[in-house]
């Protein structure tokens, strides 16, 4: 993610000027220029801050801003009086940056550290939300360490205006695919909306050619063998358009949707195409009524810039190759399709009802994580990996991901932490971010390697 335009960040150098003020004033330029190549909205003095007096000032100058963040420097030693009378001030949450010192062996120059040391044990006091960077600006892991916060603040506020569309029930046992209501609109601020899937099926099948047809041409063009007039590809660019629409009436932006057996029972087709089509689109969505494995999507999405996640089971472990496998029945955005194939038309592997999609992952590294909800609230998984460019596995959709540890080790650890089955997979490496959003939604973070 190169920047995040919406983030309003409020920036504090501070400094002593009994330290050395001209090192400290290089440093500033040096934070500056960093901070503004990240494109956030940002407040920041012309100079070191180096007097309580010259803070409350600044503050006061820019008095109707109201951050995101707010990044506190003290590039040289400075007590808790300037992060008390910033606290005092903002509700925002707090990262704390201090910066190396510039020579060992005779002058202390500027003693950042121990001027952060003040300011966290200030803010730990006043359980404030905060947290700690060491390093100098030109470190790539600064920048990379800013981008995170950037990021985490920016998907912290969407999901604060978030709506989920909840269409049907989950299937009899899917217990993990339900929600305590008021615990995620606490926790994440997210809301639900609820839609009769009897209900679309109906208008569905009065959806004029002219709002359908173009779902037929988007989806031919980039699956391989779609039969534009086979039935259920009529119904599924009906359901779609409808769907859609419905959606767009009510600010959605996400969808869990209810699908066996009432797609195949009711409908006479499969729902995996019109899944498929809306994370290929850009609006999330997920099978089984998932709603915080559809919120797990719509986060790694907005954290890695729009790529389109990935949701399956974990279905197999394979030892000698340190390997494990995601699969689902046939839902997936068509551009995750191994290059090798692309994504082909195929019909549902249990229920012989098209159209789904068959294909396997493309390569690539990737971020696995889950959204997990337990009877003590919300953590969050994270996971590395790298997609590998093999066959396709099983029928529907399938990956092969190697993880960063060892894999039977792991999925024993995952088992016993009792996460939910459905996992989502992006291509992207946002486990910084989503260790961050984690920090600020209040939740604990379950990383394996």
């Amino acid at each position: 993610m190169i920047g995040v335009p919406n983030v309003k960040v409020a920036y504090f150098p501070i400094g002593r000027t009994t330290f050395e003020m001209e090192t400290a004033q290089r440093v500033f330029r040096e934070a500056k220029q960093l901070l503004e190549s990240l494109y956030c909205r940002l407040i920041v003095p012309e100079g070191v801050l180096s007097s309580t007096a010259e803070l409350e000032e600044f503050i006061e100058h820019h008095r109707d801003f109201n951050p995101d963040l707010v990044v506190y420097q003290p590039i040289t030693f400075a007590d808790a009086e300037f992060i008390v009378k910033i606290v005092e001030r903002y509700d925002a949450p707090v990262l704390v940056w201090s910066v190396r010192e510039p020579s060992v062996g005779a002058r202390l120059r500027l003693n950042s550290l121990t001027g952060c040391n003040s300011a966290c044990n200030m803010l730990k006091y006043f359980e404030r939300d905060f947290n700690f960077m060491l390093g100098n600006a030109t470190e790539p892991q600064v920048a990379r360490t800013l981008r995170a916060e950037l990021a985490a603040a920016d998907v912290a506020a969407k999901l604060k205006d978030l709506s989920v569309g909840v269409v049907g029930e989950h299937p009899a046992g899917f217990y993990f695919s339900g929600v305590d209501e008021r615990l995620l609109m606490k926790t994440t601020g997210v809301k639900l909306v609820r839609l009769d899937l009897q209900q679309l099926f109906e208008e569905a099948m009065k959806v004029p050619e002219e709002e359908y047809a173009p779902l037929i041409e988007a989806a031919a063009s980039k699956v391989v063998g779609l039969n534009r007039d086979e039935e259920t590809t009529l119904k599924f660019a009906k359901f779609s358009a409808n769907l859609k629409k419905r959606l767009a009436e009510r600010g959605v932006k996400a969808v869990a949707m209810r699908c066996w057996p009432d797609f195949f029972v009711e409908f006479g087709a499969a729902p995996c195409s019109t899944l498929s089509q809306f994370i290929e689109d850009g609006l999330v969505a997920s099978c089984e009524a998932d709603i915080n494995g559809v919120i797990t999507m719509y986060i790694v999405k907005e954290l890695s810039g729009g790529s389109p996640p990935y949701l399956g089971d974990l279905v197999h472990v394979d030892e000698e190759r340190n390997t494990v496998s995601f699969w689902h029945c046939g839902a997936g955005a068509y551009s995750l399709a191994n290059p090798s194939t692309g994504a082909r038309a195929g019909t549902h592997p249990n229920r012989k009802m098209g159209f789904t999609l068959e294909f396997g992952l493309k390569p690539g590294d990737v971020t696995i994580a889950r959204l997990s909800q337990t009877s003590k609230g919300y953590r969050m998984l994270i996971m590395r990996g790298e997609a590998l460019d093999r066959p396709q596995q099983f029928a529907g959709t399938s990956g092969e991901v190697r993880l960063g540890g060892n894999a039977r080790e792991i999925v024993h650890a995952l088992m016993l932490e009792g996460f939910e089955p459905h996992y989502a997979i992006v291509y992207a490496d946002i486990a910084e971010e989503l260790k961050a959003l984690s920090k600020r939604l209040g939740i604990e973070t379950v990383i394996y390697p």
